[in-house]
């Protein structure tokens, strides 16, 4: 008999449509609708995977990807059509769990006011009796985190003092504490994570699929579903629209397949905005990061892009909170030219705001949206006060703010449904781009991006490149960091790379490349310091020399830099491949 004849509708006898496939494999979906109201999040999707391969969903945001890794584990039922995963159709994340199903979501899930240990452990034990007694639980703990993360991270630190990596470490970790995996579903979790970390967590995936696993990966990040997946597939429309293997994933193909036209696969060679004067708009003078740290002089100008990075927790982030008085310094202070044309301190939130200071999060749970709030009221919120008139009584001129919010998300090609829903109701990559058009709707005259391409579709990406080099053409200043190194390639004509709290080097022009920011990243010297020191650098001539001596030690220690991580050329040796770090 058919696969065809043996599939029946989860929720009803309805007969297929014409468009559905004969699916097979370990795992699949065949003609799989899901509705929101009006909103058809899955439109006959056709899916199917084995155990023993990394498997990609790729798309635009709303494409329907999370929806459907949402549906493979048991979180939502479907409307119509059939899901199986060993033979079974999960109905309930505990069934999935029972089937030995792992889901990572895309939001970073987790307990704030718990310990790390606890959040790992949640709802591990039955009812009745405990699987492993507390010092086992925090020996577990310890153990796994600091594989995952590099580092030792206290089991008894509660949630809420941990950076957004960390806590989306503890998240992927509750996945692998599980003895019992054969599914797992990674949604965008690597979005939140460095290149380091980001190896970190390929190398455990692939231990997984050699061990049986299917594991699939939902991302936007396309260089790495390349580098990671032995297969894809794309989505478009709540539709699958074409499955790649491994010898034909590559950007041109799925762009293509993504946005429905034939793309070059040429790599943009736009040059980065080059900024037309030396007008300092912003600068900081022996700003400490970290207690312990080196001070930080810094200076923006007025129409430039300033690139942003460094390896997870060395203080990048920190830095650019700071600049946007988002958070207090340990010492030294920050300027903006204000409308007098002279430069006037800051160092709250409040007062960044009133200079013309706006930052976007790339935390949007826990900096970004207001989730008991609609989606028009997130885009709009601060335009309240100075879209109202007649003074205190403060009547909100509606019309105006109707313009403002049908303009943004035109223009940043939001999907949203009704502006009444509850801006839970958006994909997180349209929750990002809500963010984003919040802060180009007041007009700062700099704005700070805290990895704002975090969760969004390549599409949106080069729209957003777009409106940021449009921005500074009028004069304003962008500050933008990013854990993706290719975003800086064509748009940040300098580019700033932190290590331990401080400014490591400068990267101008040509320089910007990924091996190079990357070498900078991993403590080697490839900048200008020749730069570094006309801007004011913590860095002095004696530090710079001391650099080029350590770099020296590296090469006396035969230490090698690893640039290009290719998994199958380093199985092939077997010395033991080092990273040298200052």
């Amino acid at each position: 008999m058919s696969a065809e004849k043996n599939i029946e509708d989860n929720t009803s006898k309805e007969v297929l449509s014409e468009n559905s496939k004969t699916v097979q494999g370990d795992i699949y979906v065949q003609d799989v609708h899901k509705y929101f109201g009006v909103t058809r999040a899955l439109n006959g999707v056709n899916f199917n995977a084995n155990f023993g391969e990394i498997h990609a969903i790729v798309g635009g945001n709303g494409c329907g990807k999370s929806t459907l890794a949402k549906v493979l584990s048991g979180v939502l039922p479907v409307d119509k059509g059939k899901v199986s995963v060993i033979g079974q159709t999960p109905t309930s994340p505990v069934m999935a769990r029972n089937l030995g199903i792992a889901t990572v979501f895309q939001e970073v899930m987790i307990a704030e006011e718990s310990s790390v240990v606890d959040n790992l452990f949640v709802g591990s034990d039955d009812f009745w009796y405990k699987n492993l007694t507390q010092r086992e639980k925090v020996l577990k703990a310890q153990e796994i985190m600091e594989d995952l993360v590099g580092e030792y991270v206290d089991p008894y630190t509660q949630a809420f003092n941990l950076s957004l990596p960390i806590k989306a470490w503890v998240t992927i970790a509750r996945a692998f504490l599980r003895d019992n995996t054969k599914v797992l579903i990674l949604d965008e979790s690597s979005a939140a994570l460095d290149f380091d970390s980001t190896e970190r967590l390929f190398k455990k995936m692939r231990e997984l699929r050699d061990k049986g696993v299917a594991i699939f990966i939902v991302t936007h990040r396309i260089a790495e579903l390349v580098r990671i997946s032995d297969k894809a597939t794309v989505m478009r429309d709540g539709k699958d629209v074409g499955v790649l293997e491994k010898k034909d994933l590559n950007e041109k193909n799925l762009i293509g397949l993504m946005t429905g036209r034939e793309e070059t696969g040429e790599k943009s060679t736009s040059a980065a905005m080059q900024t037309k004067t030396d007008k300092v708009v912003m600068r900081a003078e022996n700003l400490v990061v970290w207690p312990d740290s080196k001070p930080v002089n810094f200076e923006v100008k007025k129409g430039e892009i300033v690139g942003i990075t460094g390896l997870d927790g060395n203080g990048q982030d920190d830095f650019v909170k700071i600049l946007a008085g988002v958070q207090e310094s340990h010492g030294g202070t920050i300027e903006i030219l204000d409308i007098n044309e002279k430069f006037s301190k800051y160092n709250s939130l409040d007062d960044a705001k009133k200079n013309g200071i706006s930052f976007v999060s790339g935390d949007r749970k826990k900096e970004g949206i207001l989730p008991n709030l609609s989606i028009y009221e997130n885009l709009v919120v601060p335009l309240y006060s100075k879209t109202s008139k007649a003074g205190f009584l403060g009547f909100i001129n509606w019309m105006e703010l109707n313009g403002i919010y049908d303009w943004e998300v035109e223009r940043l090609n939001i999907k949203t449904g009704s502006s009444d829903n509850l801006i839970g109701s958006l994909s997180g990559g349209n929750q990002q781009k809500v963010m984003i058009a919040r802060s180009f709707a007041q007009h700062p005259k700099v704005l700070i991006l805290n990895d704002p391409a975090r969760g969004i579709d390549i599409s949106t990406k080069r729209d957003l490149y777009v409106h940021l080099r449009k921005y500074v053409e009028e004069g304003n200043t962008v500050v933008f960091l990013s854990s993706e190194l290719e975003e800086f390639i064509g748009l940040c004509p300098k580019v700033i790379v932190f290590r331990n709290g401080t400014i490591f080097d400068i990267f101008e022009k040509d320089k910007i490349n990924a091996d190079t920011l990357l070498e900078g990243m991993f403590g080697q010297t490839a900048g200008v310091g020749e730069t570094i020191i006309s801007s004011k650098s913590n860095l002095s001539s004696s530090s710079i020399k001391n650099k080029d001596e350590n770099n020296k030690k590296s090469e006396e220690r035969k230490i090698v830099k690893v640039i290009n991580f290719d998994e199958e050329n380093i199985s092939k040796n077997n010395n033991k491949i080092k990273i040298k770090t200052f």
